[in-house]
């Protein structure tokens, strides 16, 4: 007989097997899953043989006592076995909550599945839509991209980017529409690209290879409303007050994550920066047919800077130039409220243009519509993690990023594989420690990547024309190797055990945020 407590099976249906992968441990229940009878589980009582599992393999935690069988997750219906880059680790029998399908949330869970953790996401938005516009993945982004489906994944998201290693970055004074400096583009690492594209077109990359290639279970329409935990498990409560439990977790839907007010143990509320952007992305059709504008459409990918007072204009051509993009960043003194995002008014835009260079608003002109996102504060969080260390944050939720860093979601990329890497090496008796772990690891890293955004603001809206005239790279966009050059699944591997072991001695308070509140960045 059994022992009441908890085993992790690996099915292999093909084979008639159930492989033991796990131990007892204090069960747990759940709230979404039905009892599980399957001719697998034969030798158990009271199991009888209505369920069929069609999966090449499927990992699996149950709670076992002598008179019944209870799966902890639901069922996923895997197209195929995963390949051995997509899941090169064996099974841990962690489970994992994902609130939030973005990028944030998907790149986690990817990671997480391939770490060999069980996960589920839940997601508000019924239908996967299209949304955005440009967003940027530095090669310390590039570089986890590469290593899903071997390499097919980044080749997908570089067929949709932009391609500029003959163009460069432009970068123009804003009255006169000199080119003060070419930045030239580095060539492209195949073990670390660099991609640039539609937010929806690179997401939908994403999301499919999350759900049809890696089978995992990814829950839309399904808005959480609060988070629950203790010492053993957390969980959410969805909107219809249906209740799921796991492991832990992982709060990744932005900055308004209900997560981060029990995280926090307060409500924190955004704060106006004195900034907003204008974003805009069109097709190129009116654009090639002014002489003034055909130029940045008819000769492939382009990406040029004008350079003002306190306001920068960004615009880019994308693959091959059929699409076209432009962000305006400028002063804004009205307050938030509820909402921060707006329609866009073109006159508005047209004023701030005044006495720049012409072609400026010959390229807006041919919007047909824009957004209006206002830029805000959000104090720097003291804490990622709760206070049973169950659940935590990343990405967003975590901390914002304003726009000219173009890391934001390149680093909550890097959480995730943290997250992942830290779970695994500490395996399913020292989650909390991990999920604490994870925290210090990631924590000084994201401050400074996240001040980047605030000196390059700074360098391009406060710009010495004297000094640019007597050094022109010094109005570059920066790209600096400790960011860029960063593989985060090593970095979590290498200082693991030398930080774990600090949240595992009983001399440790665990209960007590492990970093002090720092003054606001300004982040969107």
């Amino acid at each position: 007989m059994f022992k009441e407590g908890r085993v992790d099976l690996t099915f292999h249906p093909s084979t008639e097997q159930a492989v033991s992968h796990g131990h007892t441990s204090t069960p747990e229940t759940t709230d979404l899953v039905p009892r599980l009878k399957t001719p697998h589980l034969s030798s158990f009582k009271n199991i009888s043989p209505l369920l069929h599992l069609t999966t090449t393999s499927l990992h699996l935690t149950f709670n076992l006592s002598t008179s019944s069988l209870t799966s902890t997750l639901p069922l996923v219906t895997m197209p195929s076995m995963p390949s051995k880059s997509s899941h090169p680790h064996s099974p841990t029998g962690i489970s994992i909550l994902i609130v939030g399908a973005g990028f944030a949330g998907l790149t986690t869970a990817i990671e997480c599945h391939r770490h060999g953790h069980f996960v589920r996401i839940y997601e508000s938005f019924p239908t996967l839509k299209s949304l955005g516009d440009i967003i940027s993945f530095g090669a310390n982004g590039g570089r986890i991209f590469a290593r899903w489906s071997e390499g097919a994944i980044a080749a997908k998201l570089r067929s949709l980017s932009i391609d500029l290693t003959g163009y460069g970055f432009r970068i123009h004074k804003y009255d006169t529409g000199e080119v003060v400096y070419h930045q030239p583009t580095p060539l492209q690492n195949p073990e670390a690209p660099v991609f640039n594209g539609h937010r929806g077109e690179l997401h939908q990359v994403v999301f499919e290879y999350a759900r049809d290639e890696l089978g995992i279970e990814i829950n839309l329409g399904r808005r959480v409303e609060g988070y629950f935990e203790d010492g053993d498990k957390a969980g959410i409560v969805l909107g219809d007050g249906e209740r799921a439990t796991a492991d832990i977790v992982i709060g990744a839907d932005g900055v308004r994550s209900k997560a981060r007010q029990l995280v926090l143990g307060f409500e924190d509320k955004p704060k106006s920066s004195g900034y907003a952007v204008w974003r805009a992305w069109f097709p190129n059709t009116d654009m090639i047919a002014d002489p003034r504008t055909s130029e940045f459409c008819s000769n492939g990918d382009t990406f040029n800077g004008w350079i003002g007072p306190d306001v920068h204009f960004l615009f880019s051509t994308i693959k091959n130039g059929s699409d076209c993009c432009w962000v305006l960043t400028h002063r804004d003194e009205h307050g938030t409220d509820e909402s921060w995002s707006f329609p866009g008014k073109l006159e508005d835009v047209y004023k701030v243009l005044e006495g720049w260079d012409p072609i400026c608003k010959a390229i807006v002109e041919k919007t047909p519509s824009l957004v209006d996102w206002k830029l805000v504060y959000r104090d720097p969080l003291p804490t990622w993690v709760s206070k049973h260390a169950r659940i935590l944050l990343v990405g967003d939720s975590a901390h914002p990023f304003l726009p000219t860093s173009a890391q934001g979601a390149t680093q909550a990329m890097e959480d995730g594989v943290t997250i992942a890497v830290c779970l695994r090496r500490a395996g399913k008796e020292g989650v909390q420690a991990a999920v604490r772990t994870y925290q210090e690891i990631r924590y000084d890293r994201v401050r400074a990547v996240q001040k980047t955004g605030e000196t390059t603001r700074d360098r391009w809206h406060k710009t010495d024309w004297e000094k640019v005239a007597k050094d022109p790279t010094s109005i570059a966009f920066p790209r600096e190797d400790w960011i860029h050059q960063h593989d985060a699944q090593k970095h979590a591997e290498e200082v693991f055990d030398e930080i774990f072991k600090r949240f595992t001695g009983p001399e440790k308070d665990k209960n007590e945020p492990l970093l002090p509140r720092e003054e606001p960045v300004a982040v969107a």
